[in-house]
């Protein structure tokens, strides 16, 4: 009779502990893809110096990219579902795919940054990352590491990111809920 009280009790203890990891910690909908440089400076024609588009410590890539959708959830135990359909080329004899050197060979990781300022916390997926499909789909289901803490993460930033040059080429909109 002790025993499987015993167990009652340990069951209804844990079970708020189970519940807090499936708690939403950010959700992200609609996605934005990388523009390499941010600005120009110069009066000519062609600009003396460039500001490349550096987002929280991390370059961006070479090339313009562009992302028809994505939607993301991160809990507050650092899982993360992501599903992204169409980051591909927006420029460049690829234009509209996903392909280099003519084949899909681009594997994708996300990164989470909460901090605004330095110094930044990168929190990734496996950098192994996922296969990048020739349209430009990918869905990530994995674990932040390290994860993230919900008590210091009031401004977070979710880049897409190359597991060849480390590169972002997309980053997630943050949907706010509408009491807010």
């Amino acid at each position: 009779m002790k025993i499987p009280s015993l167990l009652l009790l340990a069951t209804v203890a844990l079970a708020p502990l189970s519940a807090g990891a499936d708690q939403l910690l950010v959700k992200f909908d609609g996605g934005i893809g990388a523009i390499p440089v941010s600005a120009g400076v110069g009066t000519a024609a062609t600009a003396a110096t460039v500001i490349r588009n550096i987002v929280r410590g991390v370059q961006p890539p070479a090339q313009l990219w562009t992302i028809a959708d994505f939607q993301a959830e991160v809990t507050v135990d650092g899982h993360i579902r992501a599903d992204g359909r169409g980051l591909v080329f927006a420029g460049g004899n690829t234009i509209g795919t996903a392909l280099v050197g003519g084949a899909a060979s681009l594997k994708v990781f996300a990164t989470l940054i909460c901090e605004n300022v330095a110094p930044f916390v990168e929190r990734n997926t496996k950098l192994a990352g996922v296969p990048l499909a020739a349209n430009g789909d990918f869905k990530i289901d994995d674990v932040l590491s390290p994860p993230p803490s919900p008590s210091s993460c009031a401004t977070p930033v979710l880049l897409i990111r190359n597991t060849g040059n480390l590169n972002w080429f997309a980053a997630g909109i943050q949907k706010f809920d509408e009491n807010d």
